[in-house]
């Protein structure tokens, strides 16, 4: 007759979460939502002073007149010149950016060797544009764009002698100077977006007999667009407010007439909010100015951002309805 062994107590299990891991996981999670609580609470202060600062000075002659009388005139100045070039610029700077961005993303994720010397070069560049300041950016521009390529232009088709065209500030070397500036925006923001795509998606299209080429067009591509276009609002958002690299690259003081072509100068919110805090004979009498002019430059960046943003959603509905 086989004995059976006594069957011994389990021990007594301790609880996953103890009492002090869950104390210091409330400290921290209060923590945090204080800390966002501070951040938003900032953010709305600062805004609230502006939209209401702002306010006084803001009238629609404001926006739609020049500034061909007296910029630091309360009943003269207008912002008309400084939103059509700031426009532009942020235009044209999307416009170069983003191809540019797009393509060496897809290099580095789809096709780059992750160990290769040439692609850990590329990244350490693109990590480093990150943390360049702006006003390098602006230095680099008017070194390497107008000194350098501008001159290269004139001597190239302008008879020897002539006043510069290309080898001047103008409104093309300011925006491929902020090209330049937001460029790993873009790149980071369309790596994690081609990174978030399935894999499984890719080899379908593989096993299909698609080259790799038609499925990064036709399949990761559309999938990863709401992401790129991320990408693209957040340069606007960062390069809409940018003073230091179009100082020395385009942007003007003073110009009685719009930008008719690529290699005119342009006036610019931002610069003209420099202009009016640090030029003005009498401070008081243009802060309405300044603050309308800050509204101003405030409201058109949301309203490229939320352009971008609706053009998005429609994206995004329109690949869940193809669904």
């Amino acid at each position: 007759m086989n004995a059976s062994s006594p069957s011994l107590p389990a021990p007594a299990g301790r609880p996953f979460r103890s009492d002090g891991l869950r104390l210091s996981s409330r400290f921290f999670t209060c923590l945090t939502a204080s800390g966002v609580v501070i951040i938003l609470g900032l953010l709305a202060i600062i805004l609230a002073n502006i939209a209401l600062s702002g306010a006084q000075g803001l009238s629609l002659r404001f926006i739609i007149s020049g500034a061909d009388q007296d910029m630091f005139d309360v009943n003269k100045a207008g912002v008309l010149p400084m939103i059509v070039g700031t426009a532009i610029r942020v235009i044209l700077m999307t416009i170069f950016v983003v191809p540019i961005g797009v393509i060496t993303a897809i290099y580095l994720n789809e096709y780059a060797n992750p160990v290769a010397i040439s692609t850990r070069v590329i990244r350490s560049a693109v990590s480093n544009l990150a943390g360049v300041p702006s006003i390098v950016f602006g230095l680099f521009g008017l070194g390497f764009f107008i000194n350098y390529a501008g001159g290269s232009l004139d001597d190239l088709f302008l008879p020897k002698g002539s006043e510069p065209v290309w080898g001047k500030p103008g409104i093309l070397w300011a925006s491929l100077t902020l090209a330049v500036m937001t460029l790993p925006v873009v790149v980071v923001a369309t790596e994690e977006a081609l990174k978030a795509i399935a894999p499984g998606l890719r080899e379908a299209s593989l096993a299909l007999g698609a080259t790799k080429l038609e499925t990064v067009r036709k399949i990761v591509l559309p999938q990863a667009l709401p992401g790129i276009l991320t990408g693209g609002i957040l340069a606007v958002s960062r390069a809409a407010g940018e003073v230091a690299p179009i100082l020395f690259t385009g942007a003007a003081y003073y110009m009685a007439h719009y930008p008719k072509s690529l290699t005119d100068q342009f006036m610019d919110l931002g610069y003209h909010v420099f202009i009016l805090s640090t030029q003005s004979p009498n401070i008081d009498q243009t802060r309405p100015i300044l603050y309308a002019t800050v509204l101003v430059l405030l409201l058109l960046t949301f309203t490229l951002n939320f352009v971008a943003i609706l053009f998005r959603a429609r994206i995004r509905k329109r690949m869940r309805s193809a669904h």
